[in-house]
């Protein structure tokens, strides 16, 4: 924690790593935070206070208060290891659902219309701005 208060956000260390094949990252992960001291200072730098906090992670800040023991994980990217393997120079070749340039899914025509009924279902007001 004394650490928090005396250092810069860019100068903080974190317990994190990766696995690195042909210079391309195909795993990473991370020991999580786990102190709830530690999370609020962490937010706090962020520029949230401790009401806000709560209001908007109640439940893992209600969660640290029961001290959770230390935990991480890690996930490995299936789509760049594929990528290594099959040599290719662009992951887009190995994704099994490929987005376009503009972040759409052709095969799922997403992003899509919705109807009134989804949005009440999901409690999503749109508001129409005129020009």
């Amino acid at each position: 924690m004394q650490s928090l208060n005396s250092k810069k956000p860019l100068e903080l260390e974190t317990t994190q790593y990766d696995l690195v094949c042909n210079g391309f990252e195909i795993m990473s992960g991370s020991i999580r935070n786990h102190d709830p001291e530690v999370m609020l200072k962490v937010f706090e730098m962020a520029g949230l206070g401790e009401q806000q906090i709560k209001n908007k992670f109640g439940a893992m800040y209600e969660a640290f208060q029961y001290s959770p023991p230390p935990h991480g994980g890690f996930a490995i990217g299936c789509d760049r290891f594929m990528m290594i393997l099959k040599d290719e120079e662009n992951i887009r070749e190995c994704y099994a659902f490929p987005k376009s340039g503009r972040a759409q899914d052709v095969l799922m025509n997403a992003p899509g219309e919705v109807d009134e009924k989804q949005l009440d279902e999901l409690h999503i007001n749109v508001k129409k701005i005129e020009k």
